[in-house]
């Protein structure tokens, strides 16, 4: 009942459509419970009775009744879809906005497919319960309350004939209810699953295609698809089960009402307009008995989807400004890690890091893969908390920031770059949405960009696909460099961003970034000894732990790990030099 709680809340705050709707819902139930007590008047009154002259009256009633109704059905329609749209609405974008604010622990513990079936299936699981279920329950509450007094009214003894199956159906609905509820929940969890499955594929085609493994895909889909299908199989299994019985029990209460009003119209205790009126009500009687099913499969669809969405909103960040929290107009940049550790769940990815970059200069971090650089950056950034030690900014703890305003001072360039579906344009300026035409160019043109993307078709306007599919990976770098230029930012953060480029543009690049780089601090991470050798300080991590640390010149003088990957990348220039002096 909590989760229809916090459901009802958000009628509440549409309450006066919401009453509207009601009001409309139980002047049509009165309009529709006047018209049994017309027909008794047609047979008693006008057949039975010969009062000819009400007759017409009572034929234009039932048409006046008709037309009214069906005017007030289509508001009350109206109203109560509007009220689960808008409450729909309103879900949907506290749930983004909750997303936007949870820290990057958050997407990693849950997967995309099934963020995004709780956004779809589970809101629209709660929208029919809006816009449907309640309606339902509240016509077929009133139904079943207003005819039991009228039929009480009418006869004491017929319509506790008529009452008598009631203990027989509250126990069916509980019977319903206890094994209803977990066959749904049980459908939601593999319609993630298999949405996640979809995405994935669909996400990753490139990859299934080029190791040829189509074939393990489609299987891997038609398992969770079976799945799939079992579970609602078994919930119709389920249904199958319930409605037979109720419509048999049904049928029960109309043939006792029936077989007991015969005698009695026969021993003229009551008139034979009366059973038919009582009959006309006693089926407004029995069919909120067979809705009860559906009333419950509606309200465990929405308390399952319910649960899912409000676990998702219910959901706090790890990552959370502060009370008052810094945010100062100029930053410089001076960025210092002492001794900072930092874990992802029970993996420790730093140990103990110490750094000092003063406002302006260049460090770069070279190592391994899984050496923990980019951690590095995720603590700078405070995409996760570091687990001891601590990350200062202009001599403030990063915790201390507001998020916002570190972020927005940090330009940075990601491993694994995400373009959007949208402008080459909108994508650079995506970090300064006020950014001019210019503004978006020169950026362009310090990042080496400006050559292909003028070969476009539509140049800045050309619309790239999903995730920056149809251009290269050395195009889409060039794309995500020109993004964290545009910022202007006070701390600049290069992870292996030319690893995609050749050596002719990887050199353009570093020669126009030189000049953006002056002034800023500057973050490199590469694998490329030419990315790095020219920044104050180069950091060589091994196992998350700094092992060496200095200029180009003092790494290659210590002959350490930094000297080795000097070696490796350098030896076919040495081997073909010392071939030319020979010669």
């Amino acid at each position: 009942m909590f989760i229809i709680k916090r459901i009802l809340g958000y009628i509440g705050r549409y309450r006066g459509k919401a009453i509207a709707a009601v009001t409309l819902l139980i002047f049509v139930i009165f309009l529709n419970m006047i018209t049994p007590l017309i027909s008794k008047s047609i047979i008693d009154d006008v057949i039975h009775g010969g009062n000819r002259k009400l007759l017409p009256v009572l034929l234009f009633a039932m048409v006046i009744i008709s037309a009214v109704k069906g005017l007030s059905l289509y508001f009350r329609g109206y109203f109560f879809e509007k009220v689960s749209q808008s409450c729909m609405y309103d879900l949907r974008n506290e749930m983004f906005t909750h997303l936007q604010g949870q820290s990057f622990t958050y997407f990693d513990n849950n997967r995309i497919g099934e963020l995004m079936s709780r956004m779809t299936g589970d809101l629209e699981g709660i929208r029919a319960f809006i816009a449907g279920g309640i309606t339902i329950f509240i016509e077929n509450f009133i139904y079943f309350v207003g005819t039991s007094i009228i039929l009480l009214a009418m006869n004491v003894k017929l319509a506790l004939v008529s009452l008598a199956v009631l203990p027989f159906v509250a126990w069916l609905a509980m019977r319903f209810d206890t094994r209803i509820r977990p066959a749904f929940s049980a459908i939601r969890e593999q319609q993630a699953a298999l949405n996640t499955t979809t995405q994935e594929n669909i996400a990753g085609v490139r990859v299934v295609k080029a190791f040829a493994r189509e074939a393990f895909e489609i299987q891997k889909f038609e398992k969770e698809n079976r799945l799939n299908l079992e579970k609602n199989v078994n919930s119709a299994r389920i249904w199958a089960k319930f409605f037979p019985l109720m419509d048999f029990i049904s049928g029960l209460c109309a043939v006792s009402v029936l077989w007991f009003g015969g005698r009695m119209v026969a021993g003229g205790e009551i008139s034979l307009g009366t059973l038919v009126a009582f009959n006309n009500y006693l089926w407004m009687l029995i069919n909120p008995m067979r809705m009860l099913g559906w009333v419950i499969n509606v309200m465990e669809q929405a308390v399952s989807s319910g649960e899912r969405v409000f676990n998702v909103l219910d959901t706090g960040s790890i990552v959370v400004d502060k009370e008052n929290p810094y945010d100062p107009q100029e930053v410089q940049g001076h960025v210092r890690f002492e001794g900072v550790a930092l874990h992802y769940g029970d993996h420790q990815a730093l140990k103990n890091i110490d750094i000092d970059a003063p406002a302006g200069k260049t460090v770069a971090i070279m190592g391994a893969t899984g050496a923990g650089k980019t951690s590095i950056i995720n603590a700078l950034n405070r995409f996760y908390d570091v687990s001891r030690g601590r990350v200062l900014v202009d001599g403030v703890d990063v915790r201390d920031w507001k998020t916002n305003t570190l972020r927005e001072n940090i330009g940075i360039v990601m491993q694994d770059v995400f373009l959007f579906s949208a402008t080459i344009e909108e994508n650079i300026m995506y970090g300064k949405p006020d950014a001019t035409r210019e503004d978006v160019i020169k950026a362009a043109k310090i990042a080496a960009a400006h050559d292909f993307i003028m070969e476009m078709p539509q140049g800045y306007d050309t619309i790239v696909g999903e995730r920056g599919m149809g251009l290269s990976g050395g195009q889409k770098q060039r794309i995500a460099i020109a993004r964290a230029i545009i910022k202007n930012p006070k701390i600049l953060i290069m992870d292996d961003c030319t690893s995609a480029v050749d050596m002719e543009t990887e050199y353009a690049i570093q020669q126009a970034l030189k000049d953006i780089m002056e002034g800023r601090t500057t973050f490199i991470i590469a694998h490329r000894i030419s990315s790095v050798k020219d920044a104050d300080e180069i950091i060589v991590l091994d196992d998350g732990q700094i092992v060496e640390r200095g200029t180009h010149d003092q790494l290659v003088k210590q002959r350490g790990k930094y000297f080795e990957i000097y070696s490796q990348q350098y030896k076919d220039f040495e081997e073909f030099t010392e071939d030319r002096q020979v010669m």
